[in-house]
């Protein structure tokens, strides 16, 4: 069995060498082919190259498949590139989105601001709600404006849709407002058209009730609520709201002011009204219908000086002439 394995090592073995230099022979016939330069071989090249290529078309396919392999995972990894980039970009754009919202969310406070009609007479402080201290027991905000502003405690407070509270609590450069849906807030109003007087009492809802209302069923919802102005607190004609029904059938107000998005407010400078204390003289008319007393005479007039003549016997007619004097001297 050795003998015959060894033999068979020296029959293939010359073969192998044969092969070997067989195709390095062509390989080398082949460069020296593509390396001479003249027409003749090079129209022999042509030649061979339209004679063998065709041929092997076959064997190009997996060349091909792979180029295109090659081409496409490059496209792949500038695709995924780009589509990074644009989810950057995205993220940046969606940050700008939001700051345009808030931009035109102030803007908007503004212009609502601009377009409040109040009283000429009112002069008002415009100021940016820095903290909101709302609690299910207390709803209030802090403004940026306080004594050195000119704030006095018990202002009015609006937004640019209606009244939103007063001030309670002034600092050298802060002050809080108490919402109008606070527990402790009280505000007159005067429901229009039917004129009813009541009062906007704060319950740490949304939505407040309507107390001590005369008349109830001159109400209805829909009604317009505006500050009435009773005890000098607020002035009058300021938009509270208006009048709604709710889940309890109490009469309540819907407000006017945005509370979701309270971020510009203003304070209305409220000048006290004076009061009267000194009654004054009293005027009597001129004249008036006889036996009424009109024709008595008032100290400090003519009269004063005119004596009336002495009652005649029958005490009517000398009442009657004596009114008549009396008259005729005041006039």
């Amino acid at each position: 069995m050795a003998k015959d394995r060894n033999g068979s090592d020296e029959f293939v073995r010359p073969i192998r060498r044969i092969l070997i230099g067989f195709l390095v022979f062509i390989l080398v016939a082949l460069f020296a082919l593509w390396r001479i330069d003249s027409p003749r071989v090079e129209r022999f090249r042509a030649a061979l190259v339209d004679r063998v290529v065709p041929n092997f078309s076959w064997a190009l396919v997996p060349v091909t498949r792979l180029a295109g392999m090659a081409n496409n995972f490059e496209s792949y990894t500038r695709i995924y590139e780009q589509n990074q980039e644009l989810r950057r970009e995205l993220q940046q754009m969606k940050a700008w989105k939001e700051a345009a919202l808030q931009l035109e969310q102030k803007n908007a406070k503004l212009l609502d601001l601009n377009q409040v009609r109040i009283d000429p007479q009112l002069t008002k402080v415009t100021g940016q709600v820095l903290a909101d201290s709302g609690s299910p027991f207390r709803q209030s905000v802090l403004l940026n404006v306080g004594a050195r502003d000119g704030i006095v405690d018990g202002w009015a407070v609006m937004d640019g849709l209606g009244l939103v509270g007063r001030i309670s609590g002034v600092g050298r450069t802060t002050s809080r407002v108490i919402l109008l849906t606070d527990s402790n807030s009280r505000i007159p109003v005067t429901i229009q058209p039917s004129g009813q007087h009541a009062l906007v009492a704060g319950d740490n809802t949304a939505v407040p009730p309507l107390e001590f209302l005369e008349h109830p069923e001159l109400v209805r919802p829909g009604d317009r609520v505006v500050s009435s102005g009773d005890g000098g607190i607020f002035p009058a004609g300021l938009l509270v709201g208006q009048v709604v029904q709710g889940a309890d059938h109490r009469l309540r107000v819907r407000l006017a002011a945005d509370y979701e998005r309270l971020d510009y407010l203003r304070v209305l400078r409220s000048h006290a009204t004076p009061k009267v204390n000194d009654p004054g003289s009293l005027i009597a008319p001129p004249g008036g219908p006889e036996g009424s007393g009109a024709g008595q005479p008032v100290p400090g007039t003519a009269g004063d000086d005119t004596k009336a003549p002495k009652p005649a016997k029958g005490g009517t007619s000398g009442g009657a002439s004596g009114g008549s004097s009396g008259s005729s001297g005041n006039g």
